[in-house]
Protein backbone atom coordinates (compact mmCIF):
# COMPACT_ATOMS: atom_id res chain seq x y z
CA UNK A 1 0.00 0.00 0.00
CA UNK A 2 1.26 3.48 -0.83
CA UNK A 3 2.34 5.69 2.07
CA UNK A 4 -0.08 8.39 3.21
CA UNK A 5 2.30 10.98 4.67
CA UNK A 6 6.00 11.71 5.17
CA UNK A 7 6.50 10.03 8.58
CA UNK A 8 8.24 7.10 6.90
CA UNK A 9 10.44 6.24 9.88
CA UNK A 10 7.54 6.54 12.35
CA UNK A 11 9.16 9.47 14.14
CA UNK A 12 5.84 10.25 15.80
CA UNK A 13 6.47 7.15 17.91
CA UNK A 14 9.56 8.88 19.35
CA UNK A 15 7.42 11.72 20.68
CA UNK A 16 5.64 12.02 23.99
CA UNK A 17 1.85 12.04 24.08
CA UNK A 18 1.93 15.79 24.67
CA UNK A 19 4.20 16.37 21.67
CA UNK A 20 1.98 14.21 19.47
CA UNK A 21 -1.06 16.18 20.60
CA UNK A 22 0.69 19.44 19.74
CA UNK A 23 1.53 18.19 16.25
CA UNK A 24 -1.98 16.94 15.56
CA UNK A 25 -3.74 20.02 16.90
CA UNK A 26 -1.55 22.50 15.02
CA UNK A 27 -1.89 20.50 11.79
CA UNK A 28 -5.66 20.59 12.17
CA UNK A 29 -5.46 24.34 12.83
CA UNK A 30 -3.35 24.85 9.70
CA UNK A 31 -5.75 22.85 7.55
CA UNK A 32 -8.76 24.78 8.84
CA UNK A 33 -7.47 28.33 9.31
CA UNK A 34 -4.29 28.87 7.26
CA UNK A 35 -4.38 26.84 4.06
CA UNK A 36 -7.83 27.95 2.82
CA UNK A 37 -6.84 31.64 2.69
CA UNK A 38 -3.15 31.57 1.78
CA UNK A 39 -3.39 31.58 -2.01
CA UNK A 40 -5.67 34.60 -1.99
CA UNK A 41 -3.49 36.42 0.54
CA UNK A 42 -0.36 35.70 -1.51
CA UNK A 43 -1.93 36.89 -4.74
CA UNK A 44 -3.00 40.13 -3.05
CA UNK A 45 0.20 40.45 -0.99
CA UNK A 46 -1.91 40.80 2.16
CA UNK A 47 -1.06 39.81 5.70
CA UNK A 48 -4.05 37.99 7.28
CA UNK A 49 -4.40 40.10 10.41
CA UNK A 50 -7.40 38.06 11.50
CA UNK A 51 -5.14 35.07 12.18
CA UNK A 52 -3.21 36.88 14.94
CA UNK A 53 -5.70 36.31 17.78
CA UNK A 54 -6.22 32.76 16.53
CA UNK A 55 -2.48 32.13 16.74
CA UNK A 56 -2.59 33.39 20.31
CA UNK A 57 -5.56 31.21 21.22
CA UNK A 58 -3.83 28.18 19.67
CA UNK A 59 -0.80 28.77 21.89
CA UNK A 60 1.55 29.42 18.97
CA UNK A 61 3.12 32.53 20.53
CA UNK A 62 5.78 31.84 23.14
CA UNK A 63 5.20 28.11 23.58
CA UNK A 64 8.50 27.66 25.50
CA UNK A 65 7.88 30.69 27.75
CA UNK A 66 6.62 29.78 31.26
CA UNK A 67 2.88 29.75 31.75
CA UNK A 68 3.20 32.38 34.49
CA UNK A 69 3.98 34.91 31.74
CA UNK A 70 1.27 33.70 29.37
CA UNK A 71 3.42 31.19 27.48
CA UNK A 72 2.83 27.51 26.92
CA UNK A 73 5.54 26.07 29.18
CA UNK A 74 6.33 23.49 26.49
CA UNK A 75 9.60 21.92 25.43
CA UNK A 76 11.60 22.68 22.29
CA UNK A 77 10.44 19.66 20.32
CA UNK A 78 6.86 20.83 20.79
CA UNK A 79 7.87 24.28 19.55
CA UNK A 80 9.60 22.72 16.55
CA UNK A 81 6.51 20.68 15.71
CA UNK A 82 4.42 23.85 15.85
CA UNK A 83 6.74 25.52 13.35
CA UNK A 84 6.65 22.43 11.14
CA UNK A 85 2.87 22.27 11.02
CA UNK A 86 2.33 26.03 10.56
CA UNK A 87 4.81 26.09 7.67
CA UNK A 88 2.80 23.41 5.90
CA UNK A 89 0.43 26.29 5.38
CA UNK A 90 2.87 29.09 4.59
CA UNK A 91 6.41 30.19 5.43
CA UNK A 92 5.18 33.72 6.10
CA UNK A 93 2.87 32.47 8.82
CA UNK A 94 5.66 30.48 10.42
CA UNK A 95 7.83 33.60 10.24
CA UNK A 96 5.18 35.51 12.18
CA UNK A 97 5.07 32.79 14.82
CA UNK A 98 8.83 32.34 15.16
CA UNK A 99 9.62 36.07 15.25
CA UNK A 100 7.05 36.62 17.97
CA UNK A 101 8.21 33.60 19.98
CA UNK A 102 11.98 33.41 19.46
CA UNK A 103 13.03 36.96 18.63
CA UNK A 104 10.65 39.00 20.79
CA UNK A 105 9.23 37.01 23.68
CA UNK A 106 12.37 34.98 24.34
CA UNK A 107 14.77 37.97 24.68
CA UNK A 108 12.27 39.83 26.87
CA UNK A 109 12.04 36.73 29.07
CA UNK A 110 15.77 35.98 29.03
CA UNK A 111 17.21 39.50 29.14
CA UNK A 112 14.38 41.64 30.48
CA UNK A 113 13.46 42.87 33.93
CA UNK A 114 10.55 41.39 35.83
CA UNK A 115 8.45 44.49 35.13
CA UNK A 116 9.21 44.18 31.40
CA UNK A 117 8.19 40.52 31.42
CA UNK A 118 4.91 41.32 33.17
CA UNK A 119 4.16 44.24 30.90
CA UNK A 120 4.83 42.67 27.51
CA UNK A 121 4.83 38.86 27.59
CA UNK A 122 1.15 38.13 28.37
CA UNK A 123 -0.01 40.54 25.65
CA UNK A 124 2.44 39.09 23.15
CA UNK A 125 1.34 35.55 24.04
CA UNK A 126 -2.33 36.33 23.41
CA UNK A 127 -1.68 38.22 20.19
CA UNK A 128 -2.94 41.50 21.64
CA UNK A 129 0.58 42.79 20.93
CA UNK A 130 2.72 42.00 17.89
CA UNK A 131 6.50 42.29 18.15
CA UNK A 132 9.47 42.49 15.82
CA UNK A 133 13.26 42.16 16.07
CA UNK A 134 15.57 44.88 14.81
CA UNK A 135 19.12 43.73 14.08
CA UNK A 136 19.65 43.78 10.27
CA UNK A 137 20.52 47.19 8.84
CA UNK A 138 20.54 48.52 5.25
CA UNK A 139 24.35 48.21 5.08
CA UNK A 140 24.84 45.35 7.55
CA UNK A 141 23.07 42.04 7.01
CA UNK A 142 25.45 39.12 7.38
CA UNK A 143 27.77 41.31 9.47
CA UNK A 144 25.58 42.55 12.36
CA UNK A 145 28.72 43.56 14.23
CA UNK A 146 29.06 46.48 11.81
CA UNK A 147 25.76 48.02 12.94
CA UNK A 148 25.56 51.80 12.78
CA UNK A 149 22.45 52.43 14.89
CA UNK A 150 23.44 54.26 18.06
CA UNK A 151 22.24 54.82 21.61
CA UNK A 152 23.39 58.16 23.01
CA UNK A 153 23.18 58.44 26.78
CA UNK A 154 20.94 61.22 28.09
CA UNK A 155 19.19 61.85 31.40
CA UNK A 156 16.99 58.88 32.39
CA UNK A 157 17.62 56.98 29.18
CA UNK A 158 19.04 57.00 25.65
CA UNK A 159 18.42 58.64 22.29
CA UNK A 160 18.18 55.97 19.57
CA UNK A 161 19.30 56.95 16.06
CA UNK A 162 19.47 54.76 12.96
CA UNK A 163 17.44 52.25 10.97
CA UNK A 164 16.82 48.54 10.49
CA UNK A 165 15.73 46.83 7.27
CA UNK A 166 13.92 43.64 6.22
CA UNK A 167 12.13 43.33 9.55
CA UNK A 168 9.27 40.80 9.71
CA UNK A 169 6.15 42.10 11.49
CA UNK A 170 7.59 45.66 11.58
CA UNK A 171 4.58 47.56 10.15
CA UNK A 172 2.27 45.89 12.69
CA UNK A 173 4.56 45.85 15.70
CA UNK A 174 3.51 47.26 19.05
CA UNK A 175 7.01 46.62 20.43
CA UNK A 176 10.38 46.13 18.75
CA UNK A 177 13.42 44.46 20.30
CA UNK A 178 16.18 46.65 18.85
CA UNK A 179 19.96 46.36 19.04
CA UNK A 180 22.27 49.38 18.80
CA UNK A 181 25.68 50.61 19.98
CA UNK A 182 26.08 52.78 23.06
CA UNK A 183 28.58 55.62 23.51
CA UNK A 184 30.95 53.02 24.95
CA UNK A 185 30.72 50.93 21.78
CA UNK A 186 28.86 48.01 23.35
CA UNK A 187 25.77 46.48 21.75
CA UNK A 188 22.65 46.97 23.87
CA UNK A 189 19.12 45.66 23.46
CA UNK A 190 16.20 48.03 24.05
CA UNK A 191 12.42 47.91 23.69
CA UNK A 192 10.95 50.45 21.30
CA UNK A 193 7.19 50.92 21.55
CA UNK A 194 4.72 52.04 18.91
CA UNK A 195 3.92 55.70 19.34
CA UNK A 196 7.32 56.78 20.61
CA UNK A 197 8.18 60.11 19.03
CA UNK A 198 10.56 59.72 16.09
CA UNK A 199 9.80 56.03 15.53
CA UNK A 200 8.27 54.91 12.23
CA UNK A 201 7.93 51.51 10.53
CA UNK A 202 7.19 51.84 6.80
CA UNK A 203 6.16 48.68 4.97
CA UNK A 204 8.19 47.12 2.15
CA UNK A 205 6.10 46.45 -0.95
CA UNK A 206 6.54 44.62 -4.27
CA UNK A 207 8.04 41.41 -2.83
CA UNK A 208 8.04 38.24 -4.93
CA UNK A 209 8.56 36.12 -1.81
CA UNK A 210 6.85 35.90 1.60
CA UNK A 211 3.99 37.89 0.16
CA UNK A 212 1.71 36.99 3.09
CA UNK A 213 4.24 38.32 5.60
CA UNK A 214 4.25 41.95 6.76
CA UNK A 215 7.82 43.17 6.21
CA UNK A 216 9.17 46.64 6.82
CA UNK A 217 11.81 49.04 7.97
CA UNK A 218 12.40 50.49 11.43
CA UNK A 219 13.44 54.14 11.42
CA UNK A 220 14.65 55.90 14.56
CA UNK A 221 15.04 59.68 14.56
CA UNK A 222 16.29 60.60 18.04
CA UNK A 223 13.83 58.26 19.72
CA UNK A 224 13.95 58.61 23.51
CA UNK A 225 14.31 55.19 25.16
CA UNK A 226 13.65 55.41 28.91
CA UNK A 227 15.78 53.33 31.24
CA UNK A 228 12.70 51.20 31.93
CA UNK A 229 12.85 50.02 28.28
CA UNK A 230 16.50 48.94 28.35
CA UNK A 231 16.96 45.16 28.53
CA UNK A 232 19.21 44.85 31.61
CA UNK A 233 20.80 41.57 30.48
CA UNK A 234 20.64 42.29 26.75
CA UNK A 235 24.26 43.35 26.50
CA UNK A 236 26.70 42.40 23.74
CA UNK A 237 26.32 41.11 20.20
CA UNK A 238 26.30 37.55 21.52
CA UNK A 239 23.00 38.24 23.28
CA UNK A 240 21.42 39.18 19.96
CA UNK A 241 22.90 36.13 18.24
CA UNK A 242 21.48 33.82 20.89
CA UNK A 243 18.04 35.06 19.88
CA UNK A 244 18.83 34.10 16.29
CA UNK A 245 19.74 30.59 17.43
CA UNK A 246 16.21 30.13 18.75
CA UNK A 247 14.70 31.38 15.49
CA UNK A 248 17.01 29.27 13.32
CA UNK A 249 16.01 26.22 15.31
CA UNK A 250 12.35 26.84 14.48
CA UNK A 251 13.20 27.31 10.81
CA UNK A 252 14.92 23.90 10.71
CA UNK A 253 11.61 22.33 11.72
CA UNK A 254 9.47 24.60 9.58
CA UNK A 255 11.35 23.60 6.45
CA UNK A 256 10.24 20.02 7.01
CA UNK A 257 6.63 21.13 7.01
CA UNK A 258 6.84 23.00 3.73
CA UNK A 259 8.79 20.17 2.10
CA UNK A 260 6.22 17.66 3.32
CA UNK A 261 3.38 19.70 1.87
CA UNK A 262 5.13 19.90 -1.50
CA UNK A 263 5.83 16.16 -1.46
CA UNK A 264 2.27 15.23 -0.57
CA UNK A 265 0.81 17.49 -3.27
CA UNK A 266 3.20 16.08 -5.89
CA UNK A 267 2.53 12.51 -4.83
CA UNK A 268 -1.25 12.94 -5.05
CA UNK A 269 -1.03 14.76 -8.38
CA UNK A 270 1.15 12.01 -9.85
CA UNK A 271 -1.42 9.39 -8.82
CA UNK A 272 -4.29 11.30 -10.44
CA UNK A 273 -2.70 12.75 -13.59
CA UNK A 274 -2.97 10.37 -16.56
CA UNK A 275 -0.45 10.52 -19.41
CA UNK A 276 0.20 7.84 -22.05
CA UNK A 277 -2.74 5.86 -20.61
CA UNK A 278 -1.34 5.54 -17.09
CA UNK A 279 -0.81 7.76 -14.02
CA UNK A 280 2.42 9.72 -13.78
CA UNK A 281 3.15 7.76 -10.61
CA UNK A 282 3.63 4.64 -12.73
CA UNK A 283 6.69 6.08 -14.49
CA UNK A 284 10.14 5.27 -13.16
CA UNK A 285 11.33 8.89 -13.22
CA UNK A 286 8.36 10.00 -11.12
CA UNK A 287 9.01 7.25 -8.58
CA UNK A 288 12.70 8.20 -8.50
CA UNK A 289 11.80 11.81 -7.69
CA UNK A 290 9.34 10.82 -4.98
CA UNK A 291 11.76 8.35 -3.42
CA UNK A 292 14.56 10.91 -3.31
CA UNK A 293 12.23 13.57 -1.87
CA UNK A 294 11.00 11.26 0.88
CA UNK A 295 14.55 10.21 1.71
CA UNK A 296 15.67 13.82 2.06
CA UNK A 297 12.66 14.72 4.22
CA UNK A 298 13.22 11.71 6.47
CA UNK A 299 16.86 12.62 7.07
CA UNK A 300 15.81 16.18 7.91
CA UNK A 301 13.19 14.89 10.36
CA UNK A 302 15.75 12.82 12.23
CA UNK A 303 18.17 15.74 12.27
CA UNK A 304 15.52 18.08 13.72
CA UNK A 305 14.37 15.54 16.30
CA UNK A 306 17.93 15.00 17.56
CA UNK A 307 18.56 18.74 17.63
CA UNK A 308 15.33 19.21 19.60
CA UNK A 309 16.53 16.66 22.13
CA UNK A 310 19.80 18.58 22.51
CA UNK A 311 17.86 21.83 22.88
CA UNK A 312 15.75 20.33 25.65
CA UNK A 313 18.93 19.22 27.41
CA UNK A 314 20.54 22.64 27.02
CA UNK A 315 23.35 21.13 24.93
CA UNK A 316 22.67 22.41 21.41
CA UNK A 317 25.44 24.62 20.04
CA UNK A 318 25.09 27.47 17.57
CA UNK A 319 26.99 25.43 14.99
CA UNK A 320 24.64 22.46 15.40
CA UNK A 321 21.67 24.77 14.88
CA UNK A 322 23.35 26.27 11.80
CA UNK A 323 23.86 22.82 10.30
CA UNK A 324 20.18 21.97 10.72
CA UNK A 325 18.90 25.29 9.36
CA UNK A 326 21.21 25.12 6.35
CA UNK A 327 20.54 21.48 5.53
CA UNK A 328 16.79 21.48 6.04
CA UNK A 329 16.03 24.67 4.13
CA UNK A 330 18.19 23.59 1.19
CA UNK A 331 16.39 20.24 1.27
CA UNK A 332 12.99 21.94 1.26
CA UNK A 333 13.91 24.18 -1.66
CA UNK A 334 15.09 21.21 -3.70
CA UNK A 335 11.93 19.27 -2.89
CA UNK A 336 9.79 22.26 -3.88
CA UNK A 337 11.62 22.63 -7.19
CA UNK A 338 11.23 18.92 -8.00
CA UNK A 339 7.56 19.02 -7.03
CA UNK A 340 6.99 22.09 -9.21
CA UNK A 341 8.43 20.26 -12.21
CA UNK A 342 6.35 17.16 -11.51
CA UNK A 343 3.17 19.23 -11.80
CA UNK A 344 4.26 20.68 -15.12
CA UNK A 345 2.43 23.88 -16.01
CA UNK A 346 0.04 23.37 -13.09
CA UNK A 347 3.04 23.78 -10.82
CA UNK A 348 3.00 27.53 -11.32
CA UNK A 349 -0.75 27.82 -10.78
CA UNK A 350 -2.35 29.18 -7.64
CA UNK A 351 -4.53 26.09 -7.71
CA UNK A 352 -1.59 24.40 -5.97
CA UNK A 353 0.70 25.78 -3.24
CA UNK A 354 4.04 24.67 -4.65
CA UNK A 355 5.14 27.82 -6.51
CA UNK A 356 4.21 29.93 -3.48
CA UNK A 357 6.23 27.60 -1.24
CA UNK A 358 9.16 27.71 -3.64
CA UNK A 359 9.23 31.51 -3.76
CA UNK A 360 8.94 31.71 0.02
CA UNK A 361 11.88 29.36 0.49
CA UNK A 362 14.08 31.71 -1.53
CA UNK A 363 13.71 34.09 1.41
CA UNK A 364 13.97 31.42 4.10
CA UNK A 365 17.32 30.26 2.69
CA UNK A 366 18.57 33.85 3.06
CA UNK A 367 17.18 35.15 6.35
CA UNK A 368 18.38 34.29 9.86
CA UNK A 369 21.81 33.69 8.33
CA UNK A 370 22.28 33.01 4.63
CA UNK A 371 23.02 29.55 3.27
CA UNK A 372 26.67 30.50 2.79
CA UNK A 373 27.06 32.16 6.19
CA UNK A 374 25.89 28.97 7.89
CA UNK A 375 28.45 27.08 5.84
CA UNK A 376 31.15 29.43 7.18
CA UNK A 377 29.87 29.03 10.75
CA UNK A 378 30.33 25.28 10.32
CA UNK A 379 33.71 25.81 8.70
CA UNK A 380 34.88 27.86 11.66
CA UNK A 381 33.63 25.16 14.04
CA UNK A 382 35.47 22.47 12.10
CA UNK A 383 38.79 24.27 11.66
CA UNK A 384 38.84 26.81 14.48
CA UNK A 385 39.49 29.52 11.86
CA UNK A 386 36.67 32.05 11.26
CA UNK A 387 36.79 32.84 7.53
CA UNK A 388 34.46 35.84 7.81
CA UNK A 389 36.72 37.91 10.05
Amino acid sequence: MAIQDTDFYEIMDLLTEEQQLVARSVRAFTEKEIKPIMEDCAQKAEFPVGLIPKFGAQGLFGPTIPESYGGGGLDYISYGLMCQEVERGDSGMRSTVSVQSSLVMWPIYAYGSESQRRKFLPKLASGEYIGCFGLTEPDHGSNPGGMQSTLKRVENGYLLQGSKLWISNAPLADVAVVWARTDQGRVQGVLVERGMEGFTAPEIHHKWSLRTSSTGELVFDRVFIPDDNVLPEGVGLQAALQCLDKARYGIAWGAIGVASDCFEVARQYSLERIQFNKPLAAFQLTQKKLAEMLTAITKAQLLAWRLGTLMNEGKASSAQISLAKRNNVAMALQVAREARQMLGAMGISGAYPIMRHMMNLESVITYEGTHDIHLLILGAEITGIPAFQ
